[in-house]
């Protein structure tokens, strides 16, 4: 391998040995302008987990409010009780939004809102054994951490995570998102996420939900004011609380890392450029050699735009979501992509503009795949193998796929 920046010689030995990448191996990755052999590099780990093989999942996003008691400045979506915008749905609303994913052939509902201060606990149970009794065979993915910790405060159990949880999954809950984490840095949340859990309580959540058997999913929200060094900092806060999942054999992991590049239009921070093409991709890339003990990276494609998501299956990325249909926390302005044919024959939609219809159908996502020289293969949320005759479908086995 021909390598511009000669000090990722040593990295790359590493990586090809299957060694664990250090802090230093980090920042080293992360600073270097040798875009191609880092992508290099990731995409060895890639192809050794995963081959060719890149999933995606038809999945519906239910925001059922934007009415939220912090005021992060990061966030274009929170807005406060009465204020122009603001939206909270019915238990029969989302039942309603649920029952037509099914029929759209979804297999997935992740669902996420704002911290409503309103809303008791039993809005929440309730919403959950509704969807569950309504449309059974679909996998209900909701509350980040964050959510999680409100919901254990306004239940008046602040200190007991594991019932608040327990009670959840009891009414349906079936995993968690990896939302909320942002960046793992108390100088970083006193400053944008003011208010907001920091990394401690958040991982907190995370290990409480993997030793119910419960499977998680992390973020990292990257290009505002966290440095280089924030970033890695993340990356190894996630890989030990892994390992510990891991040694201590509990039933449920983090299965994916999904990075995601910081819009500041519309949000306090707008003065800032957010991250460039470039750092995305290097970002994707650095996130697969880091975390040697997830088995998956995904491309968001609403935050990345399906064209910059076909690149990145060459920079470490095996996953690129669901078809969504609906997304309010981020629009992605001036940018579309092509409509494509959904699962059950629904046709795909806008996803810029600001909007909030941001779908894009199966026929898209997988030719997006194909066109990228990989192989589309569809994924229930805990990475099981689904068969699909239009909008009916099966889990072909009960194998995990790709556990690392």
């Amino acid at each position: 391998m021909t390598m511009p920046d000669t000090a990722l010689k040593p990295i790359a030995k590493k990586v090809h040995a299957g060694q664990r990448l250090s802090a230093e191996d980090g920042l080293t990755l992360l600073r270097s302008r040798d875009i191609w052999t880092i992508g290099e590099l990731a995409n060895h780990v890639r192809q050794k987990l995963h081959g060719k093989t890149t999933y995606y999942n038809v999945n519906r996003h239910i925001n059922y409010s934007n009415i939220c008691a912090l005021s992060c400045k990061f966030c274009e979506f929170y807005r406060k009780k009465g204020q122009d915008g603001a939206y909270e749905d019915s238990v029969e609303q989302i039942v309603e939004h649920a029952q037509k994913a099914a029929l759209g052939g979804a297999t997935e509902l992740h669902i996420v809102g704002g911290l409503h201060p309103f809303l008791p606990f039993s809005y929440y149970t309730d919403m959950l054994r509704a969807i569950r009794e309504a449309v059974p065979a679909i996998h209900i993915k909701a509350f980040t951490a964050v959510e999680i910790v409100h919901l254990a405060r306004i239940s008046k159990r602040p200190r007991k995570l594991d019932e608040v949880l327990s009670e959840l999954k009891d009414a349906g809950l079936g995993s968690l998102p990896g939302g909320g984490a942002e960046v793992f840095d108390d100088r970083v949340h006193d400053e944008a996420f003011k208010g907001k859990i920091r990394s401690d309580k958040w991982l907190d959540v995370h290990r409480e939900a993997h030793k119910l058997d419960l499977m998680t999913n992390a973020t990292m929200l990257y290009g505002h004011i966290e440095s280089l060094e924030d970033r890695i900092h993340h990356f190894c806060m996630l890989r030990d609380a892994q390992d510990e999942a891991i040694e201590n054999n509990y039933g449920g992991r983090f299965q994916t890392i999904i990075p995601l590049p910081f819009f500041p239009d519309g949000s306090e921070l707008e003065h800032l450029p957010g991250p460039s093409g470039l750092d995305n991709l290097r970002m994707l890339a650095v996130s697969r050699l880091m975390l040697d003990n997830f088995a998956h990276v995904k491309s968001f494609w609403i935050m990345q735009t399906l064209p910059m998501t076909q690149v990145s299956l060459d920079f470490g990325v095996d996953d690129v979501d669901g078809t969504v249909v609906w997304y309010d926390i981020t629009k992605l302005n001036g940018t579309s992509d092509p409509a494509g044919d959904g699962a059950g024959g629904e046709t795909g939609g806008e996803t810029g503009g600001g909007g909030t219809h941001q779908e894009v159908g199966v026929n898209e996502l997988r030719k997006t795949i194909i066109e990228a020289g990989y192989d589309p293969v569809e994924r229930d949320t805990i990475y099981r193998r689904v068969e699909r005759n239009g909008a009916d479908w099966r889990v072909v086995d009960g194998n995990v796929m790709a556990e690392v």
